[in-house]
């Protein structure tokens, strides 16, 4: 099963790259509007450098998210717009 945003193509979606350097952690995901902030729905591939990646396919509109690294709910360092949660942190947004 495909995680949402990746697989086949929703029409007029357009590819988006999460990137993330932390080469110690264990594991990382991206959760956000796109993928119902499930973790396990967008799990993220490390490359030989330490930098995690994945791309999702999404319809252009506005997405908050998150990373999740070793269970800890993570900002985006390299985000450009952040807006305030319920939980009193801040989530990335991302304009597709």
């Amino acid at each position: 099963m495909s995680q949402p945003g990746t697989g086949k193509r929703k029409k007029g979606a357009k590819p988006l790259e999460f990137r993330l350097q932390m080469p110690d952690a264990k594991t990382v995901a991206v959760a956000g509007s796109f993928n119902n902030w499930d973790p396990g729905r967008g799990l993220m591939n490390r490359d030989n450098n330490g930098e995690w990646r994945l791309t999702v396919s999404l319809p252009p509109g506005r997405y908050e998210y998150r990373f999740v690294v070793d269970g800890q709910w993570t900002d985006d360092p390299n985000a450009k717009d952040f807006v305030p949660n319920v939980h009193g942190s801040a989530n990335a947004v991302v304009v597709v």
